[in-house]
């Protein structure tokens, strides 16, 4: 049956909503997407489909749902708990990654997104058992607390030194903005950013 007309008895807000819905939830169930090119591009899930993952250096083949984030799949698919699950909502930082050299929130971010990209956690800046400089750092200038955020803090510090070795503390405070500290170390935190190199080299244990 036809929905019915503006100007003609019976026409609704409602029943044209509905019509128009419906016609958009047939098209999108029905109808291959198709990019800008004009190009069909086929349909992933609802059910777990097949990905891979650069993380740290090593490939991890694994099977998600679309709807699973990256932080999830790194966290409880592959056991890599170094991005915490804080606020969950992109907000606080604790969950920061390095993905192809820019820090992203991985409670934000999709895992079959990250496919064909390298990520790093703060596992990954270790070599053997020698501690990341910034890593060291932040144990030399007292930057963690309950230690939530730091792991955050960590890979946004080694992210903003890798492109810039040597910033300012203005740029220093600003690549570090999107990161919260329940505890309040900030002082300490931006020292141990600022001041990495004294700590290079040193092993854990």
């Amino acid at each position: 049956m036809a929905p019915k007309k503006k100007d003609e008895p019976g026409f609704s807000r409602r029943s044209f909503l509905k019509t128009v819905g419906a016609g958009g939830v047939a098209a999108g169930v029905l109808g291959p997407a198709s990019t800008a090119e004009g190009q069909n591009v086929k349909a992933i899930g609802p059910a777990a489909s097949p990905i891979q993952l650069n993380v740290n250096g090593k490939f991890h083949r694994l099977e998600v749902e679309p709807r699973v984030t990256l932080l999830d799949a790194l966290r409880t698919r592959l056991n890599i708990t170094g991005p915490k699950r804080v606020c969950d909502r992109g907000s606080c930082g604790a969950c920061t990654v390095i993905l192809d050299g820019r820090t992203v929130y991985s409670c934000s971010m999709l895992a079959i997104e990250a496919q064909g990209k390298v990520i790093r956690t703060a596992e990954g800046l270790t070599e053997g058992t020698v501690l990341h400089s910034v890593q060291r750092a932040f144990c030399d200038h007292d930057g963690l607390m309950c230690g939530f955020c730091t792991p955050g803090f960590v890979t946004a510090a080694v992210a903003l030194l890798e492109k810039n070795p040597k910033p300012t503390r203005q740029e220093a405070r600003k690549a570090l903005d999107g990161n919260i500290c329940r505890c309040g170390t900030y002082p300490r935190v931006l020292e141990a950013a600022l001041n990495p190199k004294s700590a290079a080299g040193v092993k854990r244990g």
